[in-house]
């Protein structure tokens, strides 16, 4: 695999409801990621997030495998010759998820379903069922999370246990201190982390902005404004992820006591 990658987020806003506005609007922004290898886009992207029923979410949510905007983002990046990772909502027969997608040039190359819900999420999706999937891309490995898994810690080090060189988190934050987090999981996983968060305000709920990309050691390489369109991305070197030794003598996963941490499992 290679050492390097040129990776980074798109930040916008999407309109509840506008799916054809937030394509246009993701068409402009991806002319700027032109140089990228691997961008992330914020969590529901075509649809908007604070529906206002199960019916409205139903109504704006599309199957991957017949979607508009899945099949616009595989155009993108068969255009741009890059990997895109994107939130979308989900239908699949009469149940709806909060899922994420990964596509390149080639076309879809898996998804990812939310495992923890947040807020008013429990009134319209269902508990993500896939597992925390890795998908190796040549690149690099590539694992996905959603916004609110971003407390949860044992999901975060599970995709790095799987090989994970880079962690995509589309997002749409809420909590102001959320961003926070993301660097620690890098940091104490040795991955480099991508949270690409919307901003605005809809119907009452109030998006932080502030994407963010962190590296293994911990440190914050870009965060953008909370309040605007922003196109970022920087040059990773892979081996940095790939390298878990913390000191000659200490290794961040060999170092584990596995049969220490049974109380996880209650």
């Amino acid at each position: 695999m290679s050492n390097s990658i040129k990776a980074g987020f798109i930040q916008f806003q999407p309109i509840l409801g506008e799916q054809e506005t937030n394509i246009n609007k993701l068409s402009i922004l991806l002319e700027q990621a032109n140089d990228a290898d691997l961008i992330v886009i914020p969590e529901l992207a075509n649809s908007g997030y604070n529906f206002e029923s199960k019916e409205q979410a139903f109504a704006l949510s599309e199957k991957i495998d017949n979607s508009q905007f899945v099949d616009f983002l595989i155009n993108e990046a068969a255009k741009h010759n890059l990997y895109i990772v994107s939130g979308i909502n989900e239908r699949e027969d009469d149940k709806l998820y909060n899922s994420s997608v990964l596509v390149g040039p080639e076309g879809l190359i898996g998804k990812y379903r939310k495992i923890h819900l947040f807020m008013n999420e429990f009134d319209f999706f269902e508990k993500g069922n896939l597992g925390l999937p890795v998908f190796d891309i040549g690149i690099c490995k590539i694992g996905m999370l959603i916004c609110f898994d971003w407390i949860f810690p044992e999901v975060w080090r599970i995709l790095a246990l799987k090989g994970t060189d880079i962690i995509c988190h589309p997002s749409n934050l809420v909590l102001p201190y959320a961003q926070q987090a993301v660097p620690v999981h890098g940091l104490i996983n040795r991955t480099f982390n991508i949270t690409a968060n919307r901003y605005g305000i809809e119907r009452g709920f109030t998006f932080s902005g502030k994407s963010i990309i962190s590296d293994p050691y911990g440190k914050t390489l870009v965060t953008a404004s909370p309040d605007k369109d922003e196109v970022s991305f920087v040059n990773f070197k892979l081996d940095e992820a790939r390298n878990k030794n913390i000191t000659p003598r200490n290794h961040a996963f060999n170092d584990r006591f596995p049969s220490e941490y049974k109380e996880l499992l209650r």
